[in-house]
């Protein structure tokens, strides 16, 4: 009782402000606890897991042997992983197994760095939970595992009093708000890009007119064959930044909804590729149990031929054996323009080629960004502005040798369709 007693009183005189990045401050979290295992007093709760969570369940994995105790930590669906002085895990919730695709056997005796490898965020994030003894979250963090694709977290590390244990790391996924507001940065900078591009393309088409038509009477008065040669040039130039303009103003078409089947739209692509281009393999992995749903049939042609004739046009010259898959599935509980939609339609567009180039990668749906020497940089722009009319999205991941654009649609019965 004396013990209980004077933790009580340190644990009300002994809170302490931690940072976070951004500059939010966030309560002090050190766990006290007895040398039998048992709590003893805690200071204020910190930002992250529950105060009684962390107090009742903590000792459990550093020195008790009750599984009741661990009870509440098994059944988060927060990643839990507790380290000891050396940064060495001696605990990993079912959460953080599932997390970082690990048994607790592959993760319980390892240190950080040979799981995850050099991870310079995780260990600052560490090292000023320690310097400061209290809570700091890091809330943006890259971590692969054993050369898998990596994974994007927001990790809370709080310090702990306990025989075996001296931190406690939280990790969740914030692949969602990533997505979320990946997509919210696209259509804002959509919008804006349509009303430069409209107004643009306007500037340019009136006088196009006039120059053609001054050309084309400039023709007829001039006699030298030689002189006849440059108002052509004109003409043709002209009709080149007509033809321009029409394609930027093509998005802004009200598209035309019927019943489509998406199979009957890639074949139709497949076949005008593979003519083009019949060195690539063009490989096709479909779910013919997809069922047909309400669009524009021109418009996702279009939007799934230039994502295609991109791919071909990366793999000429540069893949040993060029190949294009692709592949339908049906996809469950996406959410798409902040809708949860409960069924949708997942068209994925893979190349074995050498990846888009770091410098264009976040600038890709731009217009008149291209990765290609004499591209017009506009048919991922058109792309994305179809299926966004759709209400759908598109995403990319690339690395040099296989480069995937996933076109997500909505397929749910009754789904209103977008405003344009």
């Amino acid at each position: 009782m004396r013990r209980l007693a004077r933790a009580a009183d340190r644990a009300a005189r002994g809170t302490a402000g931690a940072t976070s990045r951004g500059g939010a401050p966030a309560r002090r979290a050190r766990i006290l606890l007895d040398s039998d295992g048992g709590t003893s007093g805690a200071a204020t709760p910190a930002a992250s897991l529950p105060t009684i969570v962390k107090s009742r369940f903590v000792p459990s994995f550093v020195g008790a042997h009750s599984r009741s105790a661990t009870a509440g930590l098994e059944l988060l669906a927060t990643a839990v992983l507790l380290l000891d002085g050396a940064r060495r895990v001696v605990y990993a919730n079912p959460a953080a197994e599932n997390l970082f695709e690990l048994s607790k056997k592959l993760l319980v005796g390892h240190r950080l760095q040979e799981l995850f490898g050099e991870t310079t965020d995780l260990s600052a994030a560490i090292d000023k939970a320690v310097e400061g003894g209290a809570t700091y979250t890091e809330q943006e963090l890259e971590l692969a595992v054993n050369g898998k694709s990596k994974l994007h977290l927001t990790c809370t590390v709080s310090p702990v009093d306990a025989r075996h244990a001296a931190l406690l790391l939280e990790f969740r996924h914030i692949d969602q708000q990533l997505k979320i507001a990946r997509e919210e940065r696209l259509n804002e900078q959509q919008q804006a890009n349509r009303e430069l591009i409209r107004n643009l393309a306007h500037e340019i088409k009136n006088p196009l007119g006039g120059i053609r038509g001054a050309a084309q009477l400039l023709e007829r008065e001039l006699d030298r064959p030689q002189l006849i040669e440059y108002t052509q040039v004109v003409i043709g130039e002209a009709d080149r930044l007509q033809t321009l303009v029409n394609r930027l103003l093509t998005p802004h078409r009200v598209p035309t909804f019927r019943r489509t089947n998406i199979h009957e739209i890639l074949a139709r692509v497949r076949s005008v590729v593979q003519a083009e281009f019949p060195q690539v393999a063009i490989i096709c992995d479909f779910d013919i149990s997809l069922p047909d749903f309400d669009a524009d049939p021109e418009q996702l042609t279009q939007a799934a031929l230039n994502i295609v004739r991109n791919a071909a046009q990366a793999l000429e010259g540069t893949t040993a054996n060029p190949q294009i898959r692709l592949t339908t599935r049906v996809a469950r509980y996406v959410t798409l323009a902040k809708k949860r939609h409960r069924v949708a339609l997942a068209l994925s567009i893979e190349d074995n080629g050498p990846g888009i180039p770091d410098a264009i990668r976040d600038r890709i749906f731009y217009p008149l960004v291209s990765g290609r020497e004499g591209g017009s940089g506009l048919g991922l722009t058109l792309a994305q502005a179809f299926i966004a009319q759709h209400g759908g999205a598109i995403e990319c991941d690339s690395v040099p040798g296989r480069t995937v654009f996933t076109i997500l649609l909505p397929l749910d019965p009754g789904v209103p369709r977008p405003a344009l």
